[in-house]
Parts: C-alpha cells; structure tokens; sequence
C-alpha cells in the first residue's frame, strides 16, 4: 500500500494551516485553523473490507515539568511517548481519499462530537471517529475540558529541542466494523485491530513551534 499527501511530502513539515496551533512572537503560540490535510492511498488488498486511519504523535515528552516554561527548555533526551491527533474506524473498501478540511476545520472548545462522524455516514453503516488525545490534555482546563473526538491537529511544546514527528498510517482490515465502541482511544483500535491488518501505509509529517527549530 501507499499513503500520500498533497499537503506535504512524507517527512517533510506539515504547513501550520493543519496544526491546532502556529508560532506567535508576542504569546509563543495561537490557535490555527485546525484542518485536517488530504490524504490518498491505494494497492490495498482486494480481500480489503475496510480501513482504519491513525495518527500518533510518537515524540511526546513523558514528564511535564518543562513543558512550555520560560526560560527552560524540553531536552531532546526526554523518553518520549504516543500522543494520539485522529482515530477513524469503518472506512468502506471503496475509500481511498479524505479530502482536506472535511474532518476538522476550526479549534472547537470541548471537542468536535462523535463517535459518529458528519461524512460518510450513508456508506457502509457509517465512519467512526475515536477521541483523540487531547481529551487527557485538556481534562484540567474548565474552558477546554471535553471529549475530543476526530480530527485535532499539532501543538508540541513551544520550548521543545525536539521536532515531532506525526505519523498517519492506513490500515487495511478484513474485517467490516472494527469491535470497538463508544469513546474509543487510539490505544483501543491498536489492540482491536491486531490479527485483522493485511496491508498498511505510513506517512510522516513534521512539526514544530520552537522558534530556533523552524526553517
């Protein structure tokens, strides 16, 4: 299988118009527009009965204490750990492309609703959105707090000597509907989907808002 992106090339940086927030002199960050980018993909198997796409941030820093401090720095020796952007299971055979800005467009305070999604839901029973990572994230914050369903895009920390890395990949199932319900996770249709995979695709984007990192 492969998996590409008119939005950017694989390892390449993924423009700010799909991350959840951009660089700002005056306040380090600001939201950003928060599109989902375009996705295609083909050679799946013809014993293919659906997809499920995931993106995982896997550079995410394991202890918080420097985590957007001024004046101090995320090294880049920190373990890191998956920190998941986009969960979307029942993805009919017949789909091959996800058009930018269909699943995300906009920072929604709470989280955009789920599991169901608004596009596709006449094809195959319906696609799926899990939550996203995010929902942990802003568990704390009485204005953000919610369930983050979909679609959220890249905010590493400002002060990261790291750039992160967002790795989509397409999985191809033999089966229809993935036995998963609810508020599923990322790590949830990692384990629903094993034994299941017959082909897989990845592409990597890049991203940080680290103002000595960006090129």
């Amino acid at each position: 299988m492969k998996l590409w992106s008119k939005a950017f090339a694989d390892n390449a940086p993924i423009p700010g118009e799909f991350a959840f927030c951009v660089p700002d002199a005056a306040n380090h960050v600001a939201l950003s527009s928060n599109r989902n980018p375009d996705l295609h993909w083909d050679g799946a198997p013809a014993e293919t009965r659906s997809f499920v796409l995931v993106c995982h941030d896997p550079d995410v820093p394991t202890v918080g204490d420097d985590v957007n401090q001024p004046d101090r720095e995320v090294p880049a020796s920190l373990p890191r750990a998956d920190f998941f952007h986009w969960v979307l299971v029942d993805m009919p055979p017949g789909l091959n492309t996800i058009s930018a800005g269909t699943h995300s467009d906009g920072v929604i305070a709470r989280g955009k609703p789920g599991p169901d999604t608004l596009v596709g839901t006449a094809v195959a029973g319906g696609l799926r959105h899990g939550t996203n990572d995010y929902t942990a994230w802003f568990s704390g914050d009485e204005d953000m707090k919610g369930h983050y369903f979909g679609y959220d895009g890249p905010c590493p920390p400002w002060n990261d000597a790291l750039v992160h890395r967002y790795v989509f990949t397409v999985y191809a199932l033999d089966i229809e509907r993935l036995p998963v319900e609810g508020h599923f996770t990322g790590a949830d249709v990692r384990q629903a989907i094993q034994g299941h995979v017959l082909a897989e695709a990845s592409l990597t984007g890049t991203y940080t808002l680290n103002p000595k990192l960006i090129r």
